[in-house]
């Protein structure tokens, strides 16, 4: 298990930009049907949590989601979420062109809710 306190082995920096990792990853959680907290996807990888890991994440995630788009899959960056609430951060709110409401309460749930289903049922059959 790792240590969530303890230095990391590397910067990660390779780790956080190896999309088709990343990816396997994200897949996995699909067809397991579960969301994972930014600090959970993270420690998966090996690396404690901190924004900067955290944005470069999200970088990646980005160009995931872009490649799943472009497969016709569904997206998979929605299944990492923040710990508080388990909804996106705002760059995955900023960025839709398909949702304009709050990012946070009872119709953000549902938006989301409706994408990681997707995700999961797509991947649950693969």
């Amino acid at each position: 298990m790792i240590d969530e306190y303890a230095p990391d082995d590397s910067d990660g920096a390779g780790l956080l930009t190896n999309v088709a990792h990343i990816e396997g990853l994200l897949q996995a959680l699909a067809r397991e049907g579960r969301a994972v907290s930014y600090s959970e996807m993270l420690l998966m990888l090996g690396l404690r949590f901190s924004r900067p890991k955290m944005r470069s994440l999200c970088r990646t995630m980005d160009e995931v989601d872009r490649r799943a788009a472009a497969a016709g899959q569904p997206e998979l960056a929605a299944l990492v979420v923040r710990e508080s609430d388990k909804l996106p951060g705002q760059g995955w709110w900023i960025g839709r062109t398909d949702y304009r409401g709050e990012w946070t309460g009872p119709a953000a749930r549902a938006f989301l809710n409706a994408i990681q289903q997707r995700s999961f049922d797509y991947w649950r059959k693969r």
